[in-house]
């Protein structure tokens, strides 16, 4: 399955390899979505255990389809916060 995860706060690029090579991207808003595959339910868990960690606020999660998610991760930057 294929995941956006918005959370409040700003984390740079350099957080996807923590992320297990999830894409980040943050706006000037002081948001950051990390969006990618995410393997199983288990892992979706882990990962919202290691934004608990952080101390970051979440605002969103959105299972989307693969397909879509291909098409559009491109144009991440431009379709955040609209």
């Amino acid at each position: 399955m294929h995941y956006e995860i918005r959370v409040n706060g700003v984390l740079d690029s350099g957080w996807s390899a923590w992320f297990d090579g999830l894409q980040v991207i943050s706006d000037q808003h002081g948001q950051t979505i990390i969006a990618g595959p995410i393997a199983d339910q288990a892992a979706l868990h882990g990962l919202l255990a290691k934004i608990r960690d952080l101390g970051l606020e979440l605002l969103e999660v959105r299972r989307t389809d693969p397909d879509w998610h291909r098409s559009t991760v491109a144009r991440l930057p431009e379709r955040l916060f609209r």
